[in-house]
């Protein structure tokens, strides 16, 4: 990836940027330590939501099952009242908050080893805070719930802090672009599969069931953004287009307050990107659109 010298901060290089921080974010819901942590903590760990709901929304609090479904957007309801609030009976969030740190700390330590002291590392800390303190968050609830943290000493966790609020206040404003588009949080999720983001099996994961995705597609289809097969129109594509647009715009801005060291840090995070996508801890693919390379 070449960013060296970009400070217009086209489109398509905050996708990269962003594409390069996910994974490094995402490490927190699939490494092993993290499931350690959480099984610490008391929480069930035979399958990931418990966790994932815990670890994702203990910076808003002990919140309840409709703030969560507000600001993830994309689960079903009911999914997210089987987990929320029942998690914070089983731990606190305040205890959740140390236990992901302590969990990412030896995490990351596995994956780099001596890489964590380095002073590329440090640099690429350093680097991230900025955009991360430069972002603007009226209207961003989960970037700002993470801001609210103590900042970490430690590089590499102050490196998965800063990575975490970029992706939550990219997340806050891809939301903003979905209400814009008109795509509820079904819609969004069934235009997404239309072009192709991803198989419809895994939008399955956000537990919408058969009927709701089936009247998701047809109200698609009265607005013809997909057509008989579930497909994206030449319409739907272009609002598909327009919505990964604004989302893009929304998400700039942090990353212009690095300025001309953007490309820097593109190159320093690489490695560590690198690092956890060959860890194969992550799924192939995601409700994202982010597919793990094979």
């Amino acid at each position: 990836m070449s960013l060296i010298g970009e400070v217009g901060m086209e489109p398509t290089m905050v996708r990269q940027l962003w594409q390069l921080i996910e994974p490094v974010h995402a490490l927190v819901y699939y490494a092993p330590e993290l499931t350690e942590e959480a099984a610490t903590l008391g929480l069930a760990t035979d399958e990931r939501w418990p966790g994932y709901f815990a670890l994702r929304s203990a910076p808003l609090g002990a919140a309840g099952p409709e703030l969560v479904t507000a600001t993830y957007y994309s689960f079903s309801p009911r999914m997210v009242a089987e987990y929320v609030p029942a998690v914070w009976s089983v731990a606190d969030p305040a205890k959740v908050l140390d236990a992901r740190l302590s969990g990412m700390d030896r995490a990351l330590r596995a994956l780099l080893g001596d890489r964590v002291d380095s002073p590329e590392l440090a640099e690429a800390a350093a680097l991230a805070r900025r955009a991360a303190q430069a972002a603007d968050l009226a209207g961003r609830p989960l970037a700002a719930a993470n801001a609210d943290l103590p900042w970490p000493d430690a590089p590499h966790l102050a490196l998965w802090q800063a990575a975490t609020i970029l992706r939550e206040h990219r997340g806050d404003g891809h939301v903003a672009a979905l209400l814009t588009a008109g795509l509820d949080p079904t819609e969004a999720l069934v235009s997404f599969a239309a072009v192709g983001a991803a198989p419809v099996e895994v939008f399955a994961s956000r537990r919408w069931t058969d009927e709701e995705w089936a009247a998701a597609r047809d109200r698609l289809a009265a607005r013809g953004l997909v057509d008989a097969a579930g497909l994206a129109t030449d319409a739907g594509h272009r609002l598909r287009d327009e919505v990964d647009r604004r989302t893009d715009d929304l998400a700039a801005a942090p990353w212009r307050a690095v300025g001309p060291a953007v490309g820097r840090f593109a190159q320093l995070v690489a490695p560590l990107t690198g690092a956890v996508v060959a860890s194969g801890l992550l799924p192939m693919q995601s409700t994202l659109g982010i597919r793990r390379p094979q």
